[in-house]
């Protein structure tokens, strides 16, 4: 048995969730927050048979695209800001980051 625990940017979220229940996967979603925008973020933790982890990793890849975001700097918090002028800068956002682990054990209650 294994727990995949995949961290999807909000807006992949509910794409992800449809995807997971569609293909008969049961998760348990978590609000979270991090990365480099500090923007919220959803973690999905599913545990399933070793046999069904690449049909799960196959439902993320298809859920969670990643794109291009413009994002204006935070103004320096130390130093003079007469000469700085936060100008929008494009990242990269969405995608997942998925970690697979192996259950010891495994109980429902």
């Amino acid at each position: 048995m294994k727990l995949i625990v995949a961290i999807v940017q909000d807006k992949d979220s509910n794409r992800l969730s449809s995807g997971l229940v569609k293909a008969n996967f049961r998760a348990t979603k978590l609000a979270s927050t991090g990365g480099f925008l500090r923007a919220g973020n959803t973690t999905f933790m599913i545990g399933v048979d070793d046999s069904q982890v690449e049909a799960v990793m196959n439902v993320i890849r298809s859920s969670c695209k990643v794109r291009e975001q413009l994002v204006t700097p935070v103004t320096p918090m130390s130093g003079t800001t007469d000469s700085y002028l936060p100008l929008p800068v494009e990242v990269q956002v969405g995608g997942a980051t998925v970690f697979v682990m192996p259950v010891e054990r495994f109980e429902h209650f």
